[in-house]
């Protein structure tokens, strides 16, 4: 019988061998899955979902989210590229949005960092500093 325990462990040495260079290998992740697949050994469908969920974590790592409430000049959005590449590597890649409900400022998100600059994150945080709940629709001090 497969403990859980034994399962992660396999799935990160699975993970270890599809990394080349720092980077996951896309052919490498086909053929250990296909490997996995082939084997049908007791236990391989968590084996899989485990190794699944590593191989999204590391791609939440190397991937930034950059929303802004109006579209960035050009030159920003390299100085912000060449700022995540130096505080996580030059393997991130970003992608820029564009979210109007921010009103203004810029929210970056990278794997479970994000950094909120905006003005909603800051008159939400004003709003809780003042105890203002919304009830029915309406504000209420508390």
């Amino acid at each position: 019988m497969i403990t859980a325990k034994q399962t992660r462990r396999e799935a990160k040495q699975l993970f270890r061998l599809c990394i080349v260079n720092g980077r996951v290998d896309e052919g490498r992740v086909r053929k250990v899955v296909q490997s996995v697949l082939q084997l049908r050994r007791r236990g391989y469908l968590a084996l899989l979902e485990y190794f699944q969920r590593l191989l999204k974590l590391d791609h939440a790592q190397h991937t930034a989210e950059i929303q802004s409430a109006v579209p960035l000049p050009a030159d920003l959005e390299i100085r912000l590229q060449v700022g995540l590449q130096d505080v996580y590597g030059s393997q991130i890649n970003a992608s820029f949005v564009h979210n109007p409900a921010l009103i203004g400022g810029i929210r970056i998100h990278v794997g479970s960092d994000v950094y909120d600059g905006s003005v909603r994150s800051g008159l939400s945080a004003l709003e809780k500093s003042f105890g203002i709940t919304s009830t029915n629709g309406r504000n209420v001090l508390s």
